[in-house]
């Protein structure tokens, strides 16, 4: 019974990877620009040899954000929280902003970096996140409330803090 049971599900997945395979999803996600931040920072602190891990804080001082439909500052007063392993640092930023028009949103940003080797032993730097905003529901920014979002940095000399290019996940 138990064998039989078992070589039914295998056949199973076999056939549903077989369609996945010939018959791609229809509704595979798309990404939309939403935003651009770019981010002052203030003076980073760190705590050694928690239980966790170095847990890094880097104190968010302002900024400014634009995309095409919405755009305003960053107020300051926020931090991204890091906790730093030997190739992996898991971040949560937590923070303001201010829309032009006089609106605040709460911003939640998660995500990682971490460090490696390819198959050939090159170095290799991952950087994403997935921010979550909290709008007012009732104001024209309530749409930030129902989508999900995933950003990336961008670095820059030019540019005193970090830059991050933001997409709506559709």
């Amino acid at each position: 019974m138990k064998k039989q049971l078992l070589s039914t599900l295998i056949l199973a997945v076999v056939a549903l990877s077989a369609y996945a395979q010939a018959y791609p999803p229809q509704n595979a996600p798309q990404l939309e620009f939403a935003l651009q931040l770019k981010v002052t920072l203030g003076e980073t602190f760190g705590i050694n040899n928690t239980q966790h891990g170095r847990r890094t804080v880097i104190p968010i001082t302002g900024g400014t954000f634009e995309g095409p439909q919405l755009k305003g500052t960053i107020i300051s007063g926020g931090a991204d929280y890091q906790l730093n392993t030997e190739n992996r640092t898991e971040l949560e930023a937590i923070y303001c902003i201010k829309t032009d028009d006089g609106v605040y949103i709460h911003v939640r940003n998660r995500g990682i970096i971490a460090n490696g080797t390819d198959a050939e032993g090159h170095p290799t730097f991952y950087f994403r996140a997935a921010p979550q905003f909290e709008a007012p529901a009732d104001s024209r920014y309530g749409w930030l409330n129902n989508s999900l979002f995933v950003c990336t940095p961008e670095f820059s000399k030019d540019f005193q803090g970090i830059v991050l290019n933001v997409w709506r996940v559709k």
